[in-house]
């Protein structure tokens, strides 16, 4: 199988490339990446000699490029994205540039070569999760903010094109990703950070916001799953059910690291801040027979492990903008 990895360089999609090979020894990926922000090709220096692996350094929006990389793929599977909320706040240019009208310049290849396409997204674009519900594949989307909403008009796009042109696309929509190799600017390897360099860990709000996490190599392995035993055009959530507060999560972190909760800061909270996320999975365990394996304390425990016992990777990367109590303040 000839698999074509757009954002591979980034913390998901660089965890995703890393399994699948060691898992499909005959398979190929090549990986697509501008590396922007939040891509570091040190995630993956261990396949630099890997024949089966193939580095292509540009933009999912160069046409051309893109067109000559889907004619020669078998599967494109499409983790390019700005994510972070708090630079969408700050600038949103960039995330409609990239979320929107790269997915448009992929699906239009998709189209062109009648490949398969799964369009990895996310929970945030359901918005608030009132009282104790959880949204399912059918629930309405009601994004808060610039990156939300450019990752909901990304998903419509892509389910215009199974409807009008009847390409093979599949939507995934999971929920908060853990683990090494995530980019510092994200809650939990700030967290870490900061907490290893004994700075205050700045909490929004009064840090309730709640959140349902999952170990990303839990999230990889859904979406394999669904490579081989996913339907085209459906939609799926990925969910551990871990739903833990901010506050809670920083202060499991303290604990690991043996750091007072003194640690903590309250700061202001971020414009348009969802109180809660939370999805309902039971389509793909149902369906695909997908079920997370990782206990979530195991999980963070070793998380914070491999961040202190790797601070070569994340040193270069985690400097005074990156590691900002409120980024939307900044001019990124």
């Amino acid at each position: 199988m000839k698999i074509l990895v757009c954002g591979g360089a980034g913390f998901i999609g660089s965890t995703f490339i890393r399994n699948f090979l060691k898992n499909n020894i005959d398979s190929k990926i090549t990986n697509l990446d501008v590396l922007a922000i939040g891509s570091n090709l040190a995630n993956l220096k261990d396949l630099e000699k890997n024949q089966n692996y193939n580095f292509v350094k540009d933009d999912i929006r160069n046409e051309t490029q893109i067109d000559k990389l889907i004619k020669d793929t078998d599967i494109v599977i499409n983790f390019a994205a700005e994510s972070h909320v708090d630079r969408s706040i700050a600038d949103p240019k960039p995330f409609v540039e990239t979320n929107v009208l790269g997915t448009y310049t992929i699906l239009e290849g998709i189209r062109k070569y009648d490949k398969q396409f799964m369009h990895i997204s996310t929970d945030e674009l359901y918005g608030d999760a009132e009282n104790k519900d959880s949204f399912n594949e059918k629930s309405i989307l009601k994004p808060s903010n610039p990156y939300s909403a450019t990752k909901a008009a990304a998903d419509h796009l892509v389910g215009s094109y199974v409807r009008t042109y009847g390409v093979k696309c599949i939507i995934t929509r999971c929920t908060n990703n853990f683990g090494p190799f995530q980019f510092p600017e994200k809650l939990i390897p700030k967290t870490i950070i900061r907490a290893h360099k004994n700075l205050k860990i700045p909490l929004y709000g009064d840090g309730s916001q709640i959140r349902s996490w999952i170990y990303v190599l839990d999230h990889v392995s859904a979406i394999e799953s669904l490579i081989s035993n996913g339907l085209s055009g459906e939609i799926y959530n990925i969910t551990s059910w871990n739903e833990i507060s901010n506050k809670t999560i920083v202060e499991k972190i303290l604990n690991i690291m043996g750091k007072s909760n003194n640690l903590i800061e309250y700061v202001g909270d971020r414009p348009g801040h969802d109180k809660r996320y939370s999805v309902d999975s039971s389509k793909i365990q149902n369906q695909i027979g997908w079920k997370p394996k990782y206990n979530f304390e195991q999980a963070l425990k070793e998380t914070v492990e491999w961040y202190l016992q790797n601070q070569d990777w994340w040193e270069p990367l985690a400097d005074e903008k990156t590691l900002h109590p409120q980024p939307w303040t900044l001019n990124w």
